[in-house]
């Protein structure tokens, strides 16, 4: 875990995108067509923390994205190519565009400052979104990137937010998947290569203490 010095350094709000990964309610809220990894992304904490993380972010100043997943009612222009993507044609529950599942979930809550960036393909946040293009205009630097899962979502958006040149700041108690012992090794094992660790209570203190710094005289 780096000091708070370091990460103060990598967290300056004019600088950060907290990017939030499918906290939606067709996901981890009580309806959700992956109950499973819905209740471990509740019982364990990570989507309080995600709230948390995006309530400090609108208090310092701080850009939010939250990306989510959806498909048409058709399913045209989805993918089939992966046992995942035809799984999730059977699901009880599907993302369908505009319907509540694919609204944000609570306890997060939402801002006009936000930006929602909704993807009808592929595994990856940031492939193929508007999310990076967006974080670019936006001067961003680091991204710190939290919600789920760590089987598939997570590493998909940090490794193509490293590979796009960003520094990726990974809250660990802020991220979900199933079961729950390979998220911690799936973090200690690859996530903790390319991105730097940290909790949330640590990524909240830093931002809070620069929104204070900047109320200073």
């Amino acid at each position: 875990m780096p000091s708070n010095e370091q990460l103060s350094d990598l967290l300056a709000p004019h600088s950060t995108v907290l990017l939030t990964v499918e906290c939606q309610q067709g996901v981890v809220g009580p309806d959700s067509a992956l109950p499973e990894l819905a209740e471990e992304a509740r019982s364990s904490g990570a989507l309080a923390n995600v709230a948390r993380l995006v309530t400090a972010a609108h208090e310092s100043g701080t850009q939010v994205i939250h990306a989510l997943a959806e498909r048409r009612p058709d399913g045209r222009g989805a993918n089939r190519n992966a046992r995942l993507f035809r799984a999730a044609e059977r699901l009880p529950v599907q993302q369908l565009s505009g319907t509540t599942a694919v609204r944000i979930a609570a306890p997060i809550e939402v801002t006009e400052e936000d930006f929602v960036v909704r993807r009808l393909h592929g595994l990856s946040p940031i492939q193929g979104t508007d999310v990076d293009p967006l974080l670019r205009n936006l001067g961003c630097r680091t991204l710190v990137v939290a919600g789920v899962s760590a089987n598939v979502a997570i590493p998909n958006a940090v490794f193509d937010a490293v590979n796009r040149g960003y520094t990726v700041v990974v809250p660990t108690d802020a991220i979900a998947g199933v079961p729950s012992d390979y998220t911690s090794a799936m973090i200690r094992n690859t996530l903790a290569l390319v991105a730097t660790l940290a909790t949330t209570a640590d990524v909240v203190g830093c931002l809070t203490r620069a929104r204070s710094s900047r109320r200073s005289p």
